[in-house]
């Protein structure tokens, strides 16, 4: 792409946006105001309401949403030559904005992605394209993953601008398309072809944070660090088969039934890194008797396997947490009811530690296995991206502001069990940290699924949250 349609402020794109946004603005009026919310928060209701009713979805893309977005940052009065929207490809483009600092150290990146998982209207009991508050929730997709962070990022740096704040670095926002599915991720377009735009000194990633709720009370933080990595493996075994009526010890379909019981019964041993050393000390503190004790037995030896396996059985989390784990998710075999299974074929998924090794892995499943007619074949390896160090000053600030604003909330750093656009930043060396002000009720996480949503009061929290961060990481007095 030739780097001067990067600027929108060299083409019409932009000006024809905005002229579009003023006179929406005067045939239509005003959205409906609420005289509850603050001045602020209502700039970050209508800029959330216009982003779930843009519908990002991988076939539709985020070039409309990127260039909604870039529409209001101009009218907030950012530069034309800070904004840019591009990308892979038409409609799979980026937002990025740069927001001048003093230039005193160098930037720090935010980043969250504009596109959605796909849903049907048929599948919720309400539109999901539509901005819809009720019983004291918004629903929408995107409500939660992450349109919710991407309207919070926008309604805060509009707002720092409006109060004049200058900050001591640059700071660098990125809403990226495709890190739900597709060809176009925006993140890793961006570092590949543009990384001037977002170079930085380190990141922060909505996605990766976040907050619990239990029964309304607000009882966990994270600030996520690393994440795991995603491996896939294939076992076969074959057969020459035969017919059904003569059955023979040696089939297809028990052999790999035989390897897959193996791979269920083997625990890869644990390994702590610092990240989730911490994350184990922490919960130990408010942990009482058994958990507590078999927490801090790991903590002194991570060879316990009797105390690993007893915090296992406690918890699927805990687990993930403490090794790399391999499941058996799909399994196909045989070709007629009446024959021997020629093949069987079962697809193992493992999400492996960041400083675990992929071959390890795979010599290791073979190992388990431990039959040679099954065959073990690595079908997919993401990329090994680093754990980011703990900064102080991410971590002090999130404890400062978490505990002034929800006492007593427990934060903690974490490893990610899945995966988010931070790990294209840590391969190329930008640290990234998950950090959010975004609670959800831990029993009804919807992100992804049916009738998504989030707390009305709960998403005005985390958009305060947000712009104390921001100030935080980014004010001379640190």
């Amino acid at each position: 792409m030739n780097h001067n349609r990067l600027y929108l402020g060299r083409n019409t794109g932009l000006s024809c946006l905005f002229l579009l946004f003023l006179i929406s603005r005067t045939l239509y009026g005003q959205p409906e105001r609420n005289d509850n919310i603050t001045v602020h928060q209502k700039l970050a209701h209508d800029i959330f309401r216009e982003l779930i009713e843009i519908n990002t979805t991988t076939g539709k893309g985020s070039t409309r949403a990127a260039e909604a977005m870039a529409v209001r940052l101009k009218y907030a009065g950012f530069s034309e030559t800070d904004i840019h929207v591009a990308g892979a490809d038409s409609l799979h483009k980026n937002l990025v904005l740069r927001y001048r600092g003093k230039g005193k150290l160098k930037p720090v990146l935010f980043i969250c992605h504009l596109d959605v998982v796909e849903a049907f209207s048929k599948d919720w009991s309400v539109d999901p394209f539509i901005f819809l508050e009720k019983d004291g929730y918004f629903y929408g997709r995107g409500t939660t993953d992450i349109k919710n962070e991407d309207a919070d990022l926008i309604a805060n740096v509009i707002r720092l601008k409006q109060e004049g704040y200058v900050p001591n670095r640059d700071i660098i926002i990125a809403l990226t398309a495709d890190e739900e599915g597709g060809q176009a991720n925006g993140v890793n377009w961006l570092l590949t072809n543009h990384r001037e735009l977002i170079d930085a000194e380190f990141c922060i990633n909505p996605d990766g944070g976040g907050g619990d709720l239990r029964k309304g009370v607000h009882y966990d933080m994270v600030i996520q660090t690393s994440e795991k990595i995603y491996l896939t493996f294939e076992l076969e075994a074959r057969n020459a088969g035969g017919h059904s009526s003569l059955p023979v010890k040696d089939n297809a379909i028990y052999r790999l039934a035989n390897a897959l019981i193996k791979v269920s019964e083997y625990d890869f041993p644990v390994m702590l890194n610092e990240t989730t050393r911490n994350y184990f000390e922490r919960n130990a503190n408010r942990e009482t008797g058994r958990v507590k004790a078999d927490m801090l037995a790991i903590l002194d030896n991570s060879s316990d396997k009797e105390a690993a396996d007893r915090l296992a059985a406690v918890s699927a989390y805990y687990n993930a947490m403490m090794r790399t784990t391999c499941v058996a998710t799909i399994v196909n075999a045989g070709h007629a009811e009446n024959a021997l299974p020629q093949s069987a074929v079962a697809i193992v998924n493992c999400r492996m530690l960041p400083d675990d090794n992929p071959e390890r892995v795979l010599s290791k499943l073979k190992e388990v296995i431990g039959d040679t007619a099954v065959s073990v074949t690595r079908t997919y390896a993401s990329f090994v991206a680093p754990v980011s160090p703990l900064r102080p000053d991410v971590v002090r600030s999130v404890e400062k502001i978490a505990t002034s604003m929800w006492p007593g909330v427990n934060v903690t750093p974490v490893m990610s069990t899945g995966a988010t656009d931070g790990k294209y930043l840590r391969r190329a060396g930008i640290p990234v940290y998950g950090v959010s002000g975004m609670f959800v009720e831990t029993d009804d996480v919807r992100a992804h699924g049916r009738d998504e949503r989030i707390g009305v009061a709960a998403y005005y929290e985390g958009v305060e949250f947000m712009y104390r961060f921001i100030k935080s990481i980014t004010s001379d007095k640190q």
